[in-house]
């Protein structure tokens, strides 16, 4: 335990140097106990760089030493007074259906994370993130997996789709998505607007049209504030992963998931 305390220390702090303030020991012992747990191992579980990263034999380490972390608070404390999850949840999925899930689980401190749903398993498999909301199907090792609904994006705007299009960040593909779905060739000017509440606000005011939940689009289609522009949609299944560990607080999250997204996505 002390050398796998040791070396999820050294990955987070970035250094042995740090991690050794922070354990209060040598940099030496920190040293040791890292090349003691490679031996055992069989495999070099850190990479040697500024800052010092975990190889990939190393992230499966993480992923069980944040498993074990989680399961010890949850004994000690017997119940869920001082745990805290990480989780890492799409923006369009936190601005609208995710947080009445952590609301019915008041117990824990939440550390959440966003990311397109595209890209949100990747932190599952660093051991940044206990569980994620993600459109990836295939479940990550060491993780289990279970089909939430899917997310409908309208298309809107006050012009056409040959205006510019509003896009989130460059992860985001999903009105290339769309566009390549009317087989469309071109592709207009693009303005990147990374915040969930600025992106549909850039849309009202006329800078352009882009793929918004239906949940924020049909009101203000309603309102007159843009139009649909096209009878077509995007329709983004999503899913919920965790680990695969006996515990409380992650299987009271995983019922309240289930239940916020049967209320507000399409099956």
């Amino acid at each position: 335990m002390v050398q796998l305390a040791t070396f999820q220390a050294v990955v987070d702090t970035g250094s042995f140097e740090a991690a050794a303030r922070q354990l209060h020991v040598t940099p030496s012992a920190v040293s040791q106990r890292i090349k003691a747990l490679e031996s055992a191992v069989g495999q070099v579980l850190v990479r040697r760089a500024k800052p010092c990263v975990a190889t990939p034999a190393g992230e499966a380490l993480i992923r069980f030493a944040g498993q074990v972390e989680l399961l010890e608070r949850e004994a000690l404390a017997q119940a869920r007074d001082g745990t805290r999850v990480s989780i890492v949840v799409n923006a369009d999925s936190l601005d609208t259906w995710f947080l009445p899930a952590l609301a019915a689980v008041p117990g824990p401190s939440y550390e959440l994370h966003t990311d397109d749903q595209d890209y949100t398993a990747d932190l599952l498999r660093s051991g940044t993130a206990m569980a994620a909301v993600t459109a990836e199907h295939v479940a990550v090792q060491g993780c289990r997996l279970e089909p939430l609904g899917s997310m409908r994006y309208l298309p809107v705007g006050r012009g056409d789709l040959d205006s510019p299009m509003i896009v989130y960040n460059r992860k985001d593909q999903l009105q290339h998505r769309f566009l390549a779905s009317l087989r469309r060739r071109t592709e207009p000017p693009i303005h990147y607007v990374p915040a969930a509440a600025a992106f549909v606000e850039a849309i009202r005011l006329g800078l352009g049209w882009g793929m918004v939940p239906e949940h924020h689009a049909l009101p203000d289609i309603a309102a007159g504030h843009y139009r649909q522009l096209s009878p077509e949609y995007l329709d983004v299944p999503l899913y919920w992963q965790c680990w695969k560990i006996e515990s409380a607080v992650l299987r009271d999250l995983t019922a309240a998931v289930r239940s916020a997204a049967a209320a507000s996505l399409r099956t």
